[in-house]
């Protein structure tokens, strides 16, 4: 029998696991920490970095695994994450048989929260219809709730919804008529880029609650290219970055 948890760490500042994810870091034999190559190195040494600070029970075992690539050559996307989440799904049943033949508690640290634009529940869903896994989810803060508190603003206004959404759907579909306030994750295109900035406030954040945090905000019309910028050299000083954005009308 497999005890799986999916502990959620926050946006990657130690102060900001809850007592409910220390206890569970204690509690596991093993944590599986994915390895994503190449000038993603930070975000597995973030991992250990978080695993030395808070774990006190030396009998935990900590270790790396290569994660599997999208294949760019499937040209549906859809179709291309349902392997790619396939593909990991092999790699943790093997990394989970190798290190606990007999069974045994597993540990997986999610960035944020695993219920919000993250795909772990969904690979976890993978393994229990292979075998027999009882999973529990741990919640963490989200880079939304980091964005808004760094940014000291409210993510709504009195009354109103917010919408989140990704850059895809933003590029491809526009703004939606759901809101006046939207929360953008997961964009890799600057995609306010494609929208009316007239009469639009931006509050951006890159690294939101870590420590290398960035943080811009204005008009669109004003500060759209000065976050294009700071992105481009903040990425390429780092080899990776996280960022996350609302937009208000």
């Amino acid at each position: 029998m497999i005890d799986l948890t999916l502990i959620g760490i926050g946006t990657g500042n130690p102060q900001h696991l809850t007592l409910q994810a220390i206890e569970a870091l204690n509690t596991v034999d093993l944590i599986l920490i994915p390895n994503k190559g190449a000038g993603k190195d930070d975000l597995a040494g973030l991992r250990r970095e978080i695993c030395d600070q808070v774990i006190q029970n030396q009998d935990v075992t900590i270790t790396e695994f290569d994660l599997p690539t999208r294949d760019p050559k499937t040209a549906d996307y859809r179709q291309r994450v349902d392997d790619w989440h396939d593909a990991i799904a092999r790699v943790w049943a093997n990394e989970i048989h190798r290190h606990l033949p007999d069974g045994g508690k597993v540990g997986f640290l999610v960035w944020g929260d695993p219920s919000l634009y993250d795909s772990t529940m969904r690979i976890a869903e993978r393994l229990q219809r292979q075998q027999e896994i009882n999973l529990t989810v741990i919640p963490g803060i989200t880079s939304i709730q980091a964005l808004t508190a760094s940014h000291a603003i409210p993510v709504n206004e009195i009354g109103a919804p917010f919408t989140i959404t990704t850059g895809r759907q933003l590029r491809d579909k526009g703004w939606p008529d759901s809101a006046d306030t939207l929360v953008i994750m997961l964009d890799g295109e600057c995609s306010f880029q494609s929208i009316d900035a007239t009469g639009v406030q931006i509050w951006w954040s890159a690294y939101a609650g870590m420590k290398e945090e960035i943080l811009i905000s204005g008009p669109l019309t004003d500060v759209s290219d000065q976050i294009i910028e700071t992105r481009a050299k903040a990425r390429a000083d780092h080899g990776w970055i996280m960022d996350i954005y609302l937009l208000r009308r």
